[in-house]
C-alpha cells in the first residue's frame, strides 16, 4: 500500500546541557494513503510534539532529527529539511490540522467565517464570494446552527463546541491528503462528538485521506480506527490492528490504559490509575489495592438554590445600540445543589451549560432570578460586596492555556489568588502550599516555575484545578475540566476531586458532555436543552432509566456504550 507518511527515527528534544529533555526518541511509524490511525497516549506521551513536528509548528529552540518523508503527487519530501516558505505551501493544503484547544486557535477579533474563507481564498484561489458560500457549506456540513448566522459571529460568541468545529471546517476547506486531528471532539458534547466522528469517517473515504487521530479517549479510537499506536514517556510501546489492541493487548502500559476508563461497575470506587498496575522497572502488571465504597457525607440543607433564574443576550441592536431582539441563553430555571453534593450537569453543545455556571458565581450577571448561596441572594448584590466572597466560589473552566496568563509562571498564577485574599501568612509558607497543590495534581515540584507553553494540555488543566483548589472553595464548579485529559490523568484528576470532597467538604457542580465521566462522579445529574432543565434525578436513574427522549438520545450517542431502549 502507498505510503503517504513515513516517520523515520524522529527525536525531539528541547533546552540544553542539565536542562535537555527528550520530548520523543527514535519514533518510527508510516500512515498509508486512506488509513485512519490513532496514537494514544497518556499527557505529556509525546504525542502533540510528534503531530506538530509533521508540519514543522514547534519552536525554534527544539531540535529535530531523524526524517519525516511526505508524498504528494510530484514527488517525495523530507519536511524537517524543508525552508519556511516551502513548508508554508504544504500547511493547511496537504497536510491540515485540527487543534485541541479552539480558543486559541482562532483569532478573536476576526469573524469565525473571515478566518475560513481566506484559508480557502489563499490555497484554493477562490474570490471573495466563492470563499463565502462554500465557508458556508462547510460550516452546514459540520453541523453549526444557523450557517450563514455564524459566519458573522466572532470566536467568543460561540460555544466551546462549536468553536471546534469551526476549526474542523476550516481544516477540512482545502481537501487536504492527509488530516492530523489533535483530540477533535475533547469539547464536544456525545451527540455531536457522533456526528463529527461519522463526518470525519464520511470525508476520508469520499476524497481518500488519510487521518492521524490523537486523542486519550479509548472509546473513540474503537470506533473510527484501523490501526492504533500507543507511545508512552515518549516512544511507541505498542503498535497494531485496532482489534487486536482492544482484544489482546501486549504491553503492560496499553492494559492499564484500558483499565482507566470510566465504567458501569466504577461508581462509588476510586477508579485505578497506571501506577497501579504498571511496575516502572520490571514493566508487569502489579494488582491494584483494595476499594473503598465510601460515598460523599450530604445533608438536606441546599447550599446554592436558584429559582427562575433567566440569562439573556442580546441579538440585534440598532445602530444607537437599543436592544430589538435577544436570546435567552438560560430560560427561566430553578434547581437546588445540596451541601457536600456533585451535582452533575450534562447537555449539548449551546444548550447553555457553560452560562449558566458561570452566572451561578457572577461572571455573567442574570436578567432575572435569585442565587441563594448559604441563603443570601448573591444575584442582587453589588459586586464590591460580592467580591469578598468570590474565593468561597471557584470555577474550573474548560479552556486550560485561555485560563492561564502565559507571562507568569504556573507557580505565581497558583499563588497569586492566594496573596489576593492574604491567606497564610507569607510567600514561604504560600510557595510550600502550592508545591504540595501541584504534587496532589501530580506535577512536580521543579514545574513552579516554568511558563504555561511549556505544559501539556493535560497538564495545564491539572494546574488550574490546583490553582481553584488552593482556595479552599465550598462550591466549585468544574466545567468540562477533565474533557482535555487522557484516561488515566482523569482518573486521577476524578479521585482528586473524590478525595478532596471527603476532606475539605466542598459541594461540586461538575459540567461535562462526557456521561460515563458524569455518571461516575455525581450523586445526581440535571439535563439541559435549549437554555432549560428537562430531567433531573439520581445518577444512576438518568444513566440507565432516562424518561425524556432528549436524555435517551444522548446516552445513545455514548461511544462504545451497550444501548438499552
Amino acid at each position: 500500500m502507498f505510503s503517504l507518511l513515513q516517520i523515520q527515527n524522529l527525536s525531539v528534544s528541547f533546552g540544553a546541557g542539565e536542562e535537555l529533555t527528550h520530548a520523543i526518541t527514535n519514533v518510527s511509524f508510516s500512515i498509508s494513503k486512506g488509513e485512519i490511525v490513532a496514537v494514544v497516549g497518556e499527557s505529556g506521551s509525546g504525542k502533540t510534539v510528534t503531530s506538530l513536528s509533521i508540519l514543522k509548528l514547534l519552536p525554534p529552540s527544539a531540535k529535530l532529527s531523524g526524517k519525516i518523508l511526505f508524498s504528494t503527487k510530484a514527488k517525495q519530501q523530507d519536511i524537517i529539511s524543508l525552508s519556511e516558505e516551502e513548508i508554508r505551501k504544504i500547511r493547511g493544503n496537504d497536510i491540515a490540522m485540527i487543534f485541541q484547544e479552539p480558543m486559541t486557535s482562532l483569532n478573536p477579533v476576526l469573524k469565525c467565517g473571515r478566518q475560513v474563507a481566506e484559508a480557502i481564498s489563499l490555497h484554493r484561489k477562490k474570490n471573495k464570494g466563492e470563499a463565502k458560500q462554500l465557508t458556508i457549506e462547510l460550516f452546514n456540513k459540520v453541523k453549526l446552527p444557523n450557517p450563514a448566522g455564524i459566519y458573522d459571529r466572532y470566536p467568543h460568541q460561540l460555544s466551546g463546541g462549536q468553536k471546534q468545529r469551526v476549526m474542523i471546517a476550516m481544516a477540512m476547506s482545502c481537501n487536504p491528503s492527509l488530516l492530523i486531528a489533535d483530540e477533535p471532539t475533547t469539547a464536544l458534547d456525545v451527540t455531536v462528538q457522533k456526528t463529527i466522528l461519522e463526518l470525519l469517517k464520511d470525508l476520508q473515504k469520499e476524497y481518500g485521506m488519510s487521518v492521524i487521530y490523537i486523542t486519550h479517549d479509548l472509546n473513540l479510537v474503537a470506533e473510527i480506527a484501523d490501526r492504533i499506536i500507543v507511545m508512552y514517556k515518549g516512544g511507541i510501546v505498542e503498535e497494531g490492528p485496532a482489534k487486536d489492541i482492544f482484544t489482546n493487548p501486549q504491553h503492560p502500559y496499553t492494559k492499564a490504559l484500558l483499565a482507566c476508563r470510566p465504567s458501569a461497575q466504577s461508581k462509588g470506587k476510586p477508579l485505578p490509575i497506571i501506577s497501579d498496575f504498571i511496575n516502572e522497572q520490571q514493566q508487569t502488571l502489579a494488582k491494584p489495592e483494595a476499594w473503598t465504597n465510601d460515598k460523599p457525607q450530604t445533608t438536606n440543607d441546599p447550599l446554592v438554590e436558584v429559582k427562575n433564574l433567566i440569562v439573556s443576550f442580546p441579538v440585534k441592536k440598532t445602530l444607537f445600540g437599543k436592544t430589538l431582539e435577544e436570546f435567552n441563553a438560560v430560560d427561566d430555571v430553578s434547581f437546588n445543589i445540596i451541601k457536600g453534593e456533585t451535582l452533575g450537569l450534562v447537555g449539548e453543545s449551546g444548550c447553555g451549560k457553560t452560562t449558566l455556571g458561570r452566572t451561578l458565581i457572577r461572571l455573567i450577571n442574570p436578567f432575572s432570578g435569585k442565587i441563594l448561596y448559604k441563603g443570601k441572594d448573591i444575584a442582587s448584590i453589588p459586586e464590591e460586596q460580592f467580591r469578598e466572597q468570590r474565593k468561597d466560589l471557584q470555577i474550573i473552566f474548560q479552556d486550560p492555556y485561555g485560563s492561564l496568563n502565559p507571562r507568569i509562571t504556573i507557580g505565581n498564577a497558583i499563588q497569586e489568588p492566594l496573596k489576593v485574599h492574604n491567606m497564610l501568612p507569607n510567600d514561604k509558607f504560600r510557595k510550600e502550599m502550592v508545591i504540595d497543590l501541584l504534587e496532589k495534581v501530580d506535577l512536580k515540584a521543579d514545574h513552579f516555575n516554568r511558563y504555561p507553553h511549556q505544559f501539556s494540555g493535560g497538564q495545564r488543566q491539572r494546574i488550574c484545578i490546583a490553582r481553584a483548589l488552593g482556595m479552599n472553595p465550598d462550591f466549585l464548579i468544574c466545567d468540562e475540566s477533565v474533557s482535555a485529559l487522557d484516561v488515566s490523568v482523569q482518573a486521577q484528576v476524578l479521585n482528586l476531586l473524590n478525595d478532596l470532597k471527603k476532606e475539605l467538604g466542598f459541594t461540586c457542580l461538575f459540567i461535562s458532555h462526557d456521561l460515563n465521566v458524569v455518571r461516575y462522579i455525581s450523586d445526581r445529574i440535571m439535563v439541559m436543552n435549549k437554555g432549560r432543565i428537562v430531567e433531573e434525578g439520581l445518577a444512576d436513574d438518568i444513566y440507565y432509566s432516562p424518561k425524556e427522549d432528549y436524555t435517551k438520545r444522548l446516552i445513545e450517542s455514548i461511544p462504545g456504550r451497550i444501548n438499552f431502549f
